[in-house]
């Protein structure tokens, strides 16, 4: 009598389970998401890749203030990303390139999320939602740039299918990074 299990190809072993995503909301940020980033970012594993340090309040008033005027003038922005209770755990969303190196003129998709929720799937099913709606605004297609030692960002974009393009060393920390492209 064989075993149950002697018809199974094993090779898969190990791979990780196919869970679903999370549920994840989106919306455009508030001045009180101003306040809420600067909370669940004051963190130096959150920011490792951002500076290194937290940022002030001010940084998050502006940029939640430039998110209002994307999505008013662009239809997409780094929208606040809130879990199934509705507590605000990040951003994701898509924006131009801010920098004057780079893929200048390009729409960038990225995310950043309070530590408590990574390795959970909110910035995966965030910037599938991100892509949906980029294509439903005509965005022809995306990068991502992001510091090679990233990896946690790195899986999430290969989760979103996206190329690596290009890497290059980044003129202001002259830290390796790379760029990724996915077409929509």
């Amino acid at each position: 009598m064989g075993s149950l299990f002697s018809g199974i190809d094993h090779r898969l072993k190990g791979c990780p389970v196919n869970h679903a995503l999370p549920v994840v909301r989106l919306r455009v940020p508030t001045d009180e998401d101003a306040v809420a980033w600067h909370r669940i970012f004051d963190d130096p594993d959150v920011m490792e890749f951002h500076g290194g340090k937290p940022a002030e309040l001010s940084v998050y008033e502006e940029l939640t203030a430039r998110q209002r005027r994307h999505d008013a003038e662009l239809g997409f922005c780094l929208w606040t990303m809130l879990d199934a209770s509705g507590r605000v755990i990040g951003f994701t969303g898509a924006q131009p390139w801010p920098q004057e190196w780079g893929p200048t003129g390009e729409i960038e998709i990225g995310w950043r999320l309070g530590r408590e929720h990574w390795g959970k799937g909110y910035a995966t099913a965030a910037a599938q939602m991100t892509l949906e709606r980029l294509r439903a605004a005509g965005v022809p297609s995306v990068v991502a740039m992001v510091l090679s030692d990233n990896k946690r960002s790195i899986a999430v974009i290969e989760r979103l299918g996206m190329r690596l393009v290009e890497v290059f060393t980044t003129p202001t920390s002259q830290r390796e990074g790379r760029c990724y492209r996915l077409e929509l």
